[in-house]
């Protein structure tokens, strides 16, 4: 019954969100199949987490969009996300749902949230960051680089990330007391905070150092895509497979272990 309610949700969000052109449609697919296994594998803890974090998300990628158009342009993934960049935010969270259902375990929710945390405080503080008046800085140097460089965070960015953050780890306890789950309130709201804001830090770290990034011969920007300007762009750094949907995975995981890690040490 569990499963066969999680694939009738999933099916009505993600064709939701392909009508609303949040997703493609290999995006949708994807998210089918991830909240079916959420909700069946799971409960509401684990598939409203991931509701939050994807309503959340796909609300912000479209607040004041004409604005961050320019910086999209720069961007191998924009607001409409494939399977791919569905795979890369809830990819590890899916992972962690299925060894919850073998091995019942809270460590196992306290990760879960951790990797929520991380994938919502980093997608919260690229779409607050990119309306931040002030330019961003390297998170290495401290140096002011272009608006849209990986690795470039902004203070309004980084409340945004702690922000998106603690919301996970509210919604996550609201779950948990719902359902019932066998897990400790203030291990839920640390672990939304220490996942948010290590996630975040490893996206941005990730993004300066081993990222692949290109340059475009026409502006001379530094930007994720293979072609800007009309024109074909030439690889400047990074390891080839290090892409996007690679750092927000690993990224994902890094939040997920800093949750991990806190609860144990609880």
């Amino acid at each position: 019954m569990f499963w066969l309610i999680g694939a009738f949700c999933a099916f009505v969000v993600a064709g939701g969100a392909y009508w609303k052109k949040s997703l493609t449609f290999s995006g949708a697919a994807a998210a089918f199949v991830m909240g079916t296994v959420y909700f069946g594998a799971g409960n509401l803890l684990w598939f409203g987490t991931l509701l939050v974090f994807f309503v959340s998300s796909s609300l912000l990628s479209k607040f004041k969009q004409a604005n961050k158009e320019e910086l999209e342009k720069s961007y191998a993934k924009t607001g409409r996300r494939d399977a791919g960049q569905v795979f890369a935010n809830g990819g590890a969270g899916m992972l962690l749902c299925i060894f919850h259902a073998v091995w019942p375990h809270p460590g196992w929710i306290y990760a879960f949230i951790g990797v929520m945390a991380a994938v919502t405080a980093d997608t919260w503080a690229t779409e607050w960051g990119g309306l931040s008046r002030r330019p961003p800085r390297s998170v290495l140097t401290g140096k002011i680089v272009p608006p849209g460089t990986s690795g470039g965070v902004t203070l309004m960015g980084s409340a945004a990330a702690a922000v998106g953050g603690l919301a996970i780890a509210l919604f996550a306890w609201l779950f948990a007391l719902w359902t019932r789950t066998d897990a400790a309130w203030l291990g839920l709201w640390l672990a939304g905070l220490a996942g948010g804001l290590a996630g975040a830090f490893a996206d941005s770290f990730l993004g300066a150092t081993v990222q692949v990034m290109y340059r475009c011969p026409v502006c001379g920007k530094d930007v994720e895509v293979l072609e800007h300007c009309g024109r074909p762009t030439r690889r400047i750094r990074g390891w080839r497979w290090m892409n996007n949907d690679a750092v927000n995975f690993i990224s994902s995981c890094v939040g997920g272990l800093a949750a991990w890690l806190l609860a144990l040490a609880l």
